[in-house]
Formats: structure tokens, C-alpha cells, sequence
């Protein structure tokens, strides 16, 4: 791929990661909510938003990781990947959850800018797995996660 198609692709991959484009993006959907609210059960639905969002968090930092470097071990599926059922979050433990999802995101696009990253390479360490492919799924998990916590939102009468 020539630097200049690079350039786009990393563009595109980069306003999908950040942007909603049609839609809300992740920010919008976590913005203006309360503990009480993020902490909130919902009937018939397996997790609070919070949850959700240490979700979103944790497979984040998972594929940045793996994006990142042969030393990193993923956590155990699913118990590694989501908190606790009961698991509930204050203040300081939901803005580390957003600053950590935006640090890793960062850390991502950082990667993506870098001009050794060759983004259909198969990662060495990987079976197959590409930095594009990566991107994508980064931004795909985190969409379908967005729905939910717009939707839970929804649920409990706090969202527009």
C-alpha cells in the first residue's frame, strides 16, 4: 500500500474509531450520567451501563495489547473481559474507566500513524490478525456496546 492510500485508510480508520458519524459516539452516550443511573439494573438485562463501559475498557486495552506486542496474554474468556455481575462504580472508578478507554484509544491511533505499521501485514504473533482488522473490530465492539448503553439509557429515562 503506498503512503498515500496509508494515509486515507489510517483517516477513515481513525473517524471510525472517534467519531459517530450516524450515530452517537461512545463520549455522547456515556455523557451527563449519574452513579445511580450508570450503576442502575434494568429488568431482563444482564448488566448496568458501567459494566458495559469496563467492558468496552478492558477489550480495548485487550486488543491494543495484542496490536502492540507478542508479550501481552490475554485475559480469560468471558470472566476476564467483564466485571463482576454485582460489580457497581463511584466517580473515581468510572472517570479511570473513560480516561483509560480514551488513553488506549490514543495509544491505537498512535500505532496507526507510525510509519513501520503496514496495516494488512499479518501480526507476527497473531493467527492472521492485521492492524485494519484490528481498527475495525476495536470500533465495531465499541458501537454495538454504544447501542446498548444508549438503549439502557432509554430503559431508565436518561437519554434525549
Amino acid at each position: 500500500m503506498d503512503q498515500t492510500t496509508k494515509q486515507g485508510v489510517v483517516t477513515e480508520l481513525i473517524s471510525l474509531l472517534t467519531k459517530g458519524n450516524a450515530h452517537a459516539t461512545f463520549e455522547e452516550a456515556c455523557a451527563g450520567l449519574t452513579p445511580d443511573q450508570w450503576n442502575q439494573h434494568v429488568a431482563g438485562v444482564p448488566y448496568t451501563i458501567w459494566q458495559l463501559v469496563e467492558h468496552v475498557r478492558i477489550a480495548q486495552w485487550d486488543i491494543v495489547e495484542f496490536s502492540l506486542g507478542s508479550e501481552h496474554t490475554s485475559p480469560d474468556w468471558p470472566t476476564g473481559y467483564w466485571p463482576a455481575p454485582t460489580a457497581t462504580a463511584d466517580e473515581a472508578a468510572w472517570q479511570q474507566t473513560l480516561q483509560q478507554i480514551q488513553a488506549d484509544q490514543q495509544r491505537f491511533i498512535n500505532l496507526l500513524h507510525a510509519p513501520a505499521t503496514e496495516l494488512l501485514a499479518p501480526i507476527p504473533h497473531g493467527d492472521g490478525q492485521t492492524i485494519l482488522r484490528e481498527a475495525m473490530l476495536i470500533a465495531d465492539h465499541t458501537a454495538y456496546h454504544t447501542g446498548e448503553i444508549i438503549l439502557i439509557r432509554r430503559l431508565i429515562g436518561a437519554w434525549k
